[in-house]
């Protein structure tokens, strides 16, 4: 199966590894050039557009860093694109609803799923991740081959493909808002004088830390905060949350505070740092 990623950002690399890994034949595009240096070596093709890396594919994925790049890269690939009743398009970008929605409008005939990633791009390349899946379920299936080998595991919920980035939304939510729950334990056991050894000892058998934070645990309690989801992108995704939330009449005021947190921490200097780094706005606060 042959398939071009648009987007070589971590989690684009990540994706483009794994296929190669499974076999795949991979053509990889991305805005700025100089990204797929890696990928590249390891066997995938480089295009210099996105119609280039769409020509001959079976499928295009797309891992892009914001709605605005999301809607602006489909939209060269659709204008471009030779054969338009073949192309199938998946985007497992962490975007709002509305633009996964507005992407099923452009894909000629409506060949497109949502396609949002659970997990980091080592998840990925290890085939631990998993993938949400909503839109055409004819396009989910003829691209089933990718969720079988590339992800641990894939869920359809529906027609909308708003259905799965906003869960993937709310996924996200539930975990910047522990990383920041979690990042004020650290700070305040830190001021007390507790060993930070022990507390990190003491938070891996805590249960009421869920386990999706234990691989940040290290990074939280004294890392250099060189992980791979920047606290830019996780304003971003909190903010979504929000906004979905807003749109059904729910009103979350913790959201308000959270998005906050990130995007301060991100204007003060950590805007490239894992979202780990919140805890150094705790710390600064220290008196």
């Amino acid at each position: 199966m042959r398939i071009a990623v648009l987007g070589m950002g971590r989690m684009g690399r990540a994706l483009a590894q794994r296929l190669l890994s499974q076999h795949f034949s991979v053509t990889v595009w991305n805005r700025t050039p100089g990204q797929a240096g890696q990928v590249v070596q390891d066997g995938a093709t480089e295009a210099f557009s996105p119609a280039e890396a769409a020509q001959g594919a079976d499928a295009v994925l797309l891992s892009l860093s914001d709605d605005r790049a999301v809607r602006d890269v489909a939209a060269r690939l659709v204008d471009t694109a030779q054969d338009e009743d073949d192309l199938l398009v998946a985007d497992t970008s962490t975007v709002s609803p509305g633009t996964s929605r507005a992407l099923r409008e452009l894909v000629p005939r409506r060949r497109f799923v949502a396609a949002p990633i659970l997990g980091g791009p080592l998840d990925v390349v290890l085939g631990n991740a998993r993938v949400l899946l909503g839109g055409d379920q004819a396009t989910a299936e003829r691209l089933e081959p990718i969720w079988r080998y590339v992800f641990a595991s894939s869920s359809y919920c529906g027609e909308d493909p708003g259905c799965a980035v906003t869960l993937k939304l709310l996924n996200n939510y539930l975990l910047m808002a522990n990383v920041v729950l979690v990042s004020e334990v650290v700070a305040t056991a830190e001021a007390a004088g507790f060993d930070m050894a022990a507390i990190r000892d003491q938070l891996f058998t805590w249960a009421t830390v869920p386990p999706v934070l234990r691989n940040r645990l290290d990074d939280i309690v004294g890392g250099g905060h060189e992980g791979w989801f920047t606290t830019r992108l996780g304003a971003k995704d909190v903010r979504l949350a929000r906004e979905v939330s807003e749109q059904h009449g729910v009103m979350l005021p913790l959201a308000h505070l959270v998005e906050r947190i990130y995007e301060e921490a991100a204007e003060l200097g950590w805007a490239e740092a894992d979202i780990a780094a919140v805890v150094e706005l705790v710390r600064r606060e220290r008196r």
